[in-house]
């Protein structure tokens, strides 16, 4: 692929990215590739290329004969990634908690001050694309002085399963009345209280009501047609 051409297959990849993440693309919808290269006046093999990378991170699907499509929203998935998540990073909590330093409690300061001080949302209503990344610093801080990067890097892995259902989350459902700001703030001061009952209970609670809201849309929305595995059934990291 020569220059011009990677760099149009960088702008595909980067709108389609952003309306799959946005929810713009509905789930399970399929990617037709003549329409697409029609939209964005490129060639299929550019949109082809565009689209295989959206596939490789697993926010596309490829069907054999059947082109690509948009990832399912799978309430299976959802619950097992959710489970998962609940009991590995309260672990890890729980670690840092009791394992966690000074170091470890500037970067849970820093980082929550960071996080505190960036909007979900622009004034215009489009999503804040700084705002995942001081959040994920923020959750990352969190578990980080559990001292055992092992049950760490397990933490990140299921945290960025996660992403797509939590974009999700903000662009499909009405959870209008979450205080999340207060969650966070909460979170950061049972940890520095090294109050860990409370602040393991508060991060399960956390973790779950994204995951609830959005399994509440999915069968509102038919869930017969989205209780199915989001890709053939693997081995998950």
């Amino acid at each position: 692929m020569n220059a011009a051409a990677g760099t149009r297959m960088e702008s595909v990849y980067e709108t389609l990215r952003t309306e799959l993440l946005n929810g713009q693309l509905v789930p399970g919808s399929k990617l037709k590739m003549i329409d697409l290269a029609e939209r964005f006046s490129a060639s299929q093999s550019v949109i082809r290329e565009a689209v295989t990378r959206l596939a490789e991170q697993g926010l596309v699907v490829a069907t054999p004969q059947r082109g690509f499509r948009v990832r399912d929203l799978s309430i299976e998935d959802i619950e097992q990634l959710t489970e998962a998540r609940v009991e590995i990073e309260a672990l890890a909590f729980r670690l840092a908690i009791q394992r966690g330093d000074m170091h470890w409690e500037t970067s849970v300061l820093s980082t929550h001050h960071l996080l505190e001080r960036t909007p979900v949302a622009h004034a215009d209503g489009r999503f804040n694309e700084e705002w995942p990344v001081r959040h994920r610093d923020f959750h990352s801080a969190l578990l980080s002085g559990c001292a055992n990067r092992r049950i760490d890097d397990i933490a990140e892995a299921l945290r960025d399963g996660a992403e797509l259902y939590r974009r999700w989350y903000w662009a499909l459902t009405d959870d209008h009345g979450r205080d999340l700001s207060g969650e966070h703030h909460r979170l950061k001061d049972l940890a520095l209280a090294r109050d860990a009952d409370a602040a393991v209970s508060l991060l399960s609670d956390h973790i779950q009501r994204a995951p609830l809201q959005l399994i509440k849309y999915a069968r509102e929305h038919g869930a017969d047609a989205l209780d199915r595995p989001a890709a053939p059934r693997r081995a998950r990291t």
